[in-house]
């Protein structure tokens, strides 16, 4: 008999910033930090993406999931930097560009891959002097 166990992993992303959209920012360049060393992604190309949540949780998850799709699918793309143009709080919706490359093998080192977005333990803190973020990733 033969059995196979999926093994899971989570690493918990914590970002903050001088407002709620630089934490949500630095949050998904701290994501693509995991995929690989981010220093060595130059500014080539940009890609713009939109996300709608039904609150601000589900806002910053499918902004992280619409960047983790870009690096998925073509053009395997990863952001060095990610800046939020628009982010409307009554309606939930975020319009972002990321800037970046290609993702190649040979001029980027493979880190870990991020398998999945998750809603577990996820915290926003926007406040007066404190805007942060709490994502936990499956890798």
């Amino acid at each position: 008999m033969n059995v196979n166990l999926d093994h899971t992993a989570d690493v918990q992303l914590h970002a903050w910033g001088d407002s709620l959209e630089e934490a949500f920012e630095q949050c998904t360049q701290a994501m693509f930090g995991y995929m690989t060393e981010i220093d060595k992604v130059e500014i080539l190309e940009k890609h713009e993406i939109e996300a709608q949540g039904e609150d601000i949780q589900s806002l910053l998850f499918h902004l992280l999931d619409e960047f983790l799709f870009l690096f998925s699918a073509e053009p395997f793309f990863i952001a060095r930097k990610v800046k939020i143009t628009e982010f409307d709080r009554v309606n939930f919706k975020i319009v972002a560009t990321g800037y970046g490359e290609t993702f190649d093998l040979k001029k980027h080192p493979q880190g870990t891959e991020v398998k999945a977005i998750t809603y577990s333990n996820m915290q926003v803190h926007d406040e007066p002097n404190l805007h942060q973020v709490y994502v936990i990733i499956d890798i």
